[in-house]
């Protein structure tokens, strides 16, 4: 066997395998940590060396991130004892260096958003957004920076993922958002190895990407994820996790936080308004601190909005604007009454109000086309109600079956 070398730059690099893996760069935050964790000197040698540096704060590892050729060496052939009586083996094909060349490289890791703190995961501010709701408890959560799971439900449409995006925008820390399905699994989220130019490389996922910059980890529409969401137990106890894979502990930063929208509780969705929702796992579920309702805005606060929607494109429409609100507070009204089956959200009326700002500032028009998602009946039932509320819109044009003469054909 070899000699191994215990020199002070070899026993670094191995303490840098171990806290963190395979990495190819290391931030000088990093090394700062490797040091005072192990009461080792500041690696000078990584700072003098110029070619190494390859961004603000940022060295490379090449000794540490090298490749590992697949099938370079032929593996050594056991010997098999041979029956007395056999078929006709066929000669072992001897390995060439065209298939060494066409064969696939393996590297332990790849660049990722993680190691790169020249990425910002901060959420750009969304100009005209009007705080509401539980505005003011998520951005108190978030500033603490202390780890508090929070889950926050509500009927879809009313400003639940991009209260917490702006929360973070504002108080410019940075949000990974990671929208979940059926699918999502433990590849997906944690992460795990992709094919890059060629070679194997393991990929930080985004629970992982966010655990290590001390980020928000947004879980979005985390009731249509399945029971492989239970990978995320220890997250959700602010615990490290053990890359099996790779053989890696990744402890959480200080600010990780998790939080997860939803439109049911977690208990599936019995109307059928919420189809593919699942029955959650309840040891997930009580892993969450503190669950906040999220209603629809107050009417004052919604005519805000949608005032800004229609500001942002240089119109003024304040008449037009209340109307839609009141028009939606009747809906509302109407349906958790009972007497409709279908709601107009806030979400909706921003995409009237930007309807009406691109198609000629027609209020049947912006209406018709974003009501065309809901069932003819449902459509007609809301667009008679508008009527009752706003006097200057005609009655819906009369269809051409009705207009033509029985007997004659209509030229299309």
């Amino acid at each position: 066997m070899a000699k191994v070398n215990v020199n002070a730059r070899e026993m670094f690099l191995d303490k840098v395998r171990f806290e963190y893996g395979a990495i190819r760069e290391i931030t000088r935050s990093q090394v700062k940590s490797i040091c005072e964790k192990y009461d080792m000197a500041f690696p000078t040698w990584i700072r003098k060396d110029a070619n190494r540096q390859i961004g603000r704060g940022v060295y490379a590892l090449p000794e540490h991130g090298a490749t590992v050729a697949m099938a370079a060496t032929p593996a050594p052939v056991a010997k098999v004892k041979t029956p007395r009586k056999t078929a006709n083996i066929q000669s072992i094909v001897p390995v060439t260096e065209n298939m060494i060349a066409m064969a696939p490289t393996v590297s332990m890791s790849a660049p990722s958003t993680s190691t790169n703190p020249e990425i910002s995961l901060v959420p750009e501010k969304a100009s005209g957004y009007v705080p509401f709701g539980n505005f003011t408890d998520v951005r108190a959560i978030i500033k603490s920076r202390k780890f508090y799971p929070a889950y926050i439900t509500g009927l879809s449409g009313n400003g639940k993922t991009m209260m917490v995006e702006q929360v973070c925008a504002q108080e410019k820390r940075e949000c990974v958002r990671v929208n979940i399905t059926i699918e999502t699994d433990e590849d997906d989220l944690i992460g795990g190895f992709r094919l890059v130019d060629g070679q194997t490389v393991w990929q930080d996922g985004p629970v992982i990407t966010a655990m290590t910059r001390g980020a928000v980890l947004l879980l979005d529409e985390v009731d249509l994820g399945s029971n492989k969401l239970m990978c995320l137990q220890p997250v959700l106890e602010g615990k490290s996790v053990f890359l099996k894979k790779i053989n890696r502990l990744v402890h959480p930063e200080n600010g990780f936080n998790v939080v997860a929208t939803a439109n049911t509780k977690g208990k599936g969705s019995d109307d059928g308004r919420f189809i593919g929702t699942n029955v959650m796992n309840e040891a997930f579920l009580e892993r969450f601190s503190i669950t906040m309702e999220q209603e629809y805005p107050a009417q004052k606060t919604e005519t805000k909005i949608l005032n800004n929607v229609l500001g942002a494109s240089g119109i003024e429409a304040k008449e037009f604007v209340d109307k839609l609100v009141t028009w939606a507070d009747v809906i509302r009204k109407s349906f958790y009454e009972g007497a409709l089956s279908e709601i107009i959200s806030t979400r909706r009326l921003v995409h009237i109000c930007e309807a009406y700002s691109i198609f000629g500032q027609n209020r049947v028009k912006a209406l018709e086309l974003c009501l065309n998602r809901f069932d003819v009946d449902t459509k007609n039932a809301f667009m008679e109600l508008y009527k009752k509320v706003d006097e200057t819109v005609d009655p819906a044009p009369v269809s051409e079956s009705e207009t033509t003469p029985v007997g004659e054909e209509v030229a299309f």
